[in-house]
This record gives C-alpha cells, structure tokens and sequence, in this order.
C-alpha cells in the first residue's frame, strides 16, 4: 500500500468557480502507479473551497458565481465585518462546498465522469494563492 503526500500552490485566482484539474494532476505524476486507490484533495483556507462540477460549458461556473452571490450576498448584515465585505460571505461559501474532496483512482487515472472537473471556488476579491493538500493512498502497479 502506498502513500503519496504533496502540498500545492496554486496561483492567485479572481473570483470565482476555477476548473484546476490539469494543475492538480502536473503536480502527482505518481497517480500514474496507483492501480486501484484513493486521492484526497484539501484546501487549507477558510475563505476558498473546492467542488466538482461540470467541466465543459463555461457558463457553468458563471451561473455558480451567480447563485452563491444570492445565497451569501455580502449586503446581508453580518458581524463579523473587519476583514472585508466579501469575507464573511466567503466563509459562508467555504463552508457550504466544503474544503475537501475524495475521488477514487483506477489503473492510474483519476475515476472523474466524462464531464465533471475539480474547481477551486474563490470566494474572496482579492484571495491570493491557495495552498491544497492532495494525499494519495493505494496499491501500486510495480
């Protein structure tokens, strides 16, 4: 049984809903060893998360802005006010999506649907670089 860890840094996003799979996957070439296991994706922030969602029509991640705007709209009166309109809300966000995901491996690859990617949602206006924690546990082709 194998464990892979690796911290990633990834770059400073607007925001919004980010499709990141291609800069998770360039940063553990080892998937490709795993022949049946488990990747666990971790964002180590408060104010980002991580969803999967459809990775195709670009109006997608358009229309989750739109609707988590309306959910956790930064008029609402919120105490917790000193970092920021946007802060709060994005925590709201955060912790609506999650700041984890599992998804399973097979034969080195990643078990993701034909049309679903893994998304960096940045809440904030100004949210700089997120660092996630991707582990890899599975058997190993060699």
């Amino acid at each position: 049984m194998a464990w892979i860890q690796k911290q990633i840094r990834l770059p400073a996003f607007r925001r919004g809903f980010h499709i990141v799979t291609r800069e998770v996957l360039s940063e553990i070439p080892e998937l490709s060893t795993i022949k049946v296991g488990l990747m666990h994706v971790f964002i180590m922030h408060t104010s980002a998360s991580l969803s999967i969602n459809e990775n195709a029509d670009p109006d997608v991640p358009v229309d989750l802005e739109m609707s988590f705007n309306k959910i956790a709209p930064e008029s609402f009166p919120y105490v917790h006010t000193c970092e920021g309109p946007d802060d709060m809300p994005a925590h709201v966000k955060a912790s609506l999506l999650g700041n984890s995901l599992t998804i399973p491996i097979s034969e080195g690859r990643l078990c993701l649907g034909t049309w679903q990617g893994i998304y960096l949602c940045e809440h904030r206006n100004h949210g700089g670089s997120r660092r996630l924690v991707v582990t890899i546990q599975g058997e190993t082709s060699e």
